[in-house]
């Protein structure tokens, strides 16, 4: 893998809200009512990503290559549920993406070892990252490294 793993800044914002306009043009083909991209989906998404940025209960990492982000990884802590008692408190990764043609197994790899590492220190048992149903490749580099599936969810319009 070429480049580096850094904390997310607020100067990442517009390539890290590229990046997930991306994955929302992947995703909502996958997925047409879950995923579907809002039309104002970077306008949305930029403050949000700010806040979270700032937010020092979030983990917001980047991948960078050459000054460019190419991928990022948001990971918040979590309670788990009682009724699961998995030992500890949750990590959940929702936001993560590496851009496409770029290396899951590289990028995704480093992006993910390195939230795990920040995840273990402050406290999680466990690790949920978010992946949608048609997205082999990060789904294959997940499932290289041990993960299973635990739930699907179904949708349908009403």
């Amino acid at each position: 893998m070429t480049g580096i793993i850094r904390a997310a800044n607020t100067n990442d914002v517009s390539m890290m809200v590229a990046l997930s306009e991306e994955k929302r043009l992947m995703y909502q083909n996958y997925q047409p009512v879950f995923w579907r991209k809002a039309e104002n989906s970077q306008e949305v998404q930029t403050p949000f990503l700010e806040r979270q940025i700032e937010d020092e209960r979030f983990i917001c990492l980047v991948h960078e290559e050459d000054e460019i982000v190419t991928g990022f990884l948001i990971a918040a802590i979590v309670s788990s549920p009682p009724v699961y008692n998995p030992g500890g408190l949750t990590g959940s990764i929702d936001d993560f993406w590496v851009k496409q043609g770029k290396d899951w197994e590289g990028a995704g790899t480093a992006l993910l070892n390195e939230a795990i590492s920040r995840i273990k220190q402050r406290g999680a048992a466990q690790l949920v990252v978010v992946c949608g149903h048609e997205d082999q490749p990060k789904r294959a580099m997940l499932q290289a490294h041990g993960y299973t599936l635990a739930s699907e969810w179904y949708v349908t319009p009403i």
